[in-house]
């Protein structure tokens, strides 16, 4: 009899022991947003002049770009909720043209799931979004178009609550790519895979954890 009571205590606290580790596997353990881009098109992507008069011009960027961007949640039972708006923001040489909202502040994005979001970004129809891009930009514009390949940075931004957690974490996170121009009618372009690299984490204030 007290053979059968050891052999139940043991299995109790083996399975307590499982089921502890189960736990702390799936919500102490904090894995960050998995980010990449799939895939992306670039159709146009041209300087143009702001001004008939040369003196006075200032070149602008006029531009067709598309691309389909995923965020994943790779934790196992921790839920990510957004504190503030997750936004996507692209750039060239150093400087932003255009913006896009990805998902609003209070959003959730449940374990295990992966948001795709397709992005289509053009400059007006018969206008431009940068129209003060600079003769420096024009410079780094005009030397990547001598080799067809253009290098455009999408940087997403935001902030998140994880279920469980206390603190919220601001998420940066940077896309470099290396599109060339394919202008309608044209073959279409292979697109390599890229992984976003997201900031380093902050330990002194937990601004990116």
């Amino acid at each position: 009899m007290e053979d059968k009571c050891c052999i139940a205590s043991t299995i109790a606290i083996v399975l307590a022991a499982g089921t502890a580790a189960v736990l702390i596997a799936a919500y102490g353990v904090l894995f960050h947003v998995h980010i990449a881009v799939e895939d992306a098109s670039l159709t146009r992507f041209a300087l143009v002049e702001t001004s008939p008069s040369a003196a006075m011009s200032s070149p602008a960027l006029a531009y067709n770009l598309s691309l389909t961007l995923t965020v994943r949640n790779p934790n196992w039972a921790i839920t990510i909720r957004n504190k503030k708006n997750l936004e996507a923001a692209f750039a060239f040489d150093g400087q932003a043209f255009d913006r896009a909202l990805l998902a609003g502040k209070g959003e959730k994005q449940r374990p295990r799931k992966t948001r795709v979001y397709h992005l289509a970004m053009g400059s007006p129809a018969g206008g431009v979004a940068v129209p003060t891009f600079g003769n420096a930009g024009a410079v780094v514009f005009r030397e990547q178009n001598a080799t067809g390949f253009f290098e455009v940075e999408v940087k997403v931004t935001g902030k998140f609550s994880y279920t469980g957690r206390v603190h919220k974490c601001d998420l940066d996170a940077t896309c470099p790519l290396k599109l060339q121009l394919a202008p309608p009618g044209t073959n279409a372009v292979v697109f390599q895979k890229v992984k976003c690299k997201l900031a380093k984490p902050d330990k002194k204030n937990k601004k990116y954890c």
